[in-house]
C-alpha cells in the first residue's frame, strides 16, 4: 500500500520527475515490445505475402543478373555500321539525347565483343535493335521466299520491320535480306526454319517465320546467331523465351502467372510450349490473361518503332518494348 502511495507521488502531475520517468517507461515498453516481436515476428499480411511472391516471380522470370546466350555478338555492329544497315550517327543520337548511350552500347555498335551476349532488364531494349538490324539485313531464305514476300501482303516493305527501321542509310528496303553477315549451313539453316515457325510474339498473330514486327525480325536474327555458333534446338528454344521474356514482360509474368496457379513454376514449364501460338501469340496470350486470377501488371505494348526504352528494374511498373525504335 505505502509502494503504490508513493508511485502516486513520483508521477503525480506536478511532480518534476513525472515527464522524465513517463519516457523512460514508455522508452523501456518500446524496447521490450521491439525485442519480443524481433523473436516472435507475426506472421507475414496478405498484402506482405502477395509482394513476396510476386516479385519471387518476376526474379524467375526476369533474372536481376541476366541471363547469358550461348552466342557472342563480335563484330556484326561493325558490320551492319559500314554496311549501311545502321547510320551510327542517328543511332547514337536517339540514345545521347535522353544520356543512354553507356559505353556498353558503344562497344556493342563500334567495337568488338568476343563474350557471350548478356541481356538483362537494362540492355534488352538496346539489344532488340540490333537484332533486328542484324535480323533484317542478313541474307536468308526466310526472308526471300517465305511470308514477307507473298504479293497478297503487297510486298516486303509494306510491314512494320521494314518500313519502321528508319535508321539505316538509304531505305531500309535497300539492305532488306541483302548482307551476308551470317553464314548457316544446310542444316544451321533447317534448324532456323524450324525453330522460327513455333515462336510468337503477343504484339500480333504471326510466329518468327513472318517476322512483320521489330521483334518477329530481332527474333530471327537471333535464331540465326545462335545456330551459326552450334548452339542446340533446347537452348535456342530456351534463350528465345528468356529473351522475349524480357521484351514482353507484362505477357511473360501473367503466363508464369498462370502455370503457378496450375502448380507448376517457371524454370519448369516447356519453353517450346510457352512460345507457341496457345500462349505467346496475342490471341493465345488474351485467353490465357482472360484465365489468371490477378495478372502481373497492366502495362500495354508499344508502337512499332525503333525503341530506346527505359531501363527495367524491380520492382518498377513492367512496360512492354515497343514495336519500333
Amino acid at each position: 500500500m505505502e509502494n503504490e502511495q508513493l508511485e502516486e507521488k513520483i508521477i503525480k502531475k506536478d511532480s518534476p520527475y513525472a515527464t522524465p520517468i513517463a519516457i523512460v517507461i514508455v522508452g523501456i515498453m518500446f524496447s521490450l515490445a521491439v525485442f519480443y516481436g524481433l523473436r516472435n515476428p507475426s506472421k507475414e499480411t496478405p498484402l506482405q505475402k502477395a509482394q513476396t511472391q510476386v516479385s519471387a516471380l518476376e526474379e524467375a522470370v526476369l533474372p536481376s543478373e541476366g541471363v547469358v546466350l550461348p552466342a557472342s555478338w563480335g563484330n556484326l555492329g561493325v558490320q551492319l555500321v559500314n554496311s549501311g544497315t545502321i547510320d551510327a550517327d542517328r543511332f547514337k543520337a536517339i540514345y545521347e539525347q535522353r544520356g543512354a548511350f553507356t559505353d556498353e552500347y558503344k562497344n556493342l555498335l563500334l567495337g568488338n565483343n568476343n563474350g557471350r551476349i548478356k541481356i538483362t532488364r537494362e540492355n534488352s531494349r538496346y539489344y532488340l535493335n540490333l537484332f533486328w538490324a542484324l535480323g533484317l539485313a542478313n541474307k536468308n531464305p526466310i526472308l526471300d521466299t517465305g511470308e514477307m514476300v507473298d504479293q497478297k501482303y503487297g510486298g516486303a516493305g509494306n510491314f512494320a520491320s521494314t518500313g519502321g527501321w528508319t535508321i539505316a542509310k538509304g531505305k531500309p528496303m535497300d539492305h532488306y535480306s541483302k548482307h551476308v553477315l551470317i553464314t548457316l549451313t544446310s542444316e544451321q539453316q533447317s534448324l532456323v526454319d524450324k525453330i522460327s515457325r513455333g515462336i510468337y510474339r503477343p504484339c500480333c498473330g504471326n510466329s518468327v517465320h513472318f517476322p512483320d514486327c521489330n521483334h518477329g525480325m530481332a527474333m530471327l536474327g537471333l535464331l540465326e546467331l545462335m545456330a551459326s555458333q552450334g548452339a542446340s534446338e533446347k537452348d535456342m528454344r530456351k534463350t528465345a523465351l528468356a529473351v522475349n521474356s524480357y521484351w514482353f514482360p507484362d505477357t511473360y509474368l501473367t503466363i508464369a502467372t498462370y502455370m503457378k496457379e496450375r502448380g507448376i513454376e517457371w524454370k519448369n514449364v516447356n519453353p517450346k510450349e510457352m512460345l507457341s501460338a496457345d500462349y505467346s501469340s496475342s490471341q493465345g496470350y488474351a485467353k490465357i490473361r482472360s484465365q489468371v486470377i490477378k495478372p502481373a501488371s497492366s502495362q500495354g505494348a508499344g508502337g512499332c518503332g525503333v525503341d530506346i526504352g527505359i531501363p527495367v528494374s524491380a520492382p518498377a511498373p513492367k512496360q512492354q518494348s515497343g514495336c519500333g525504335i
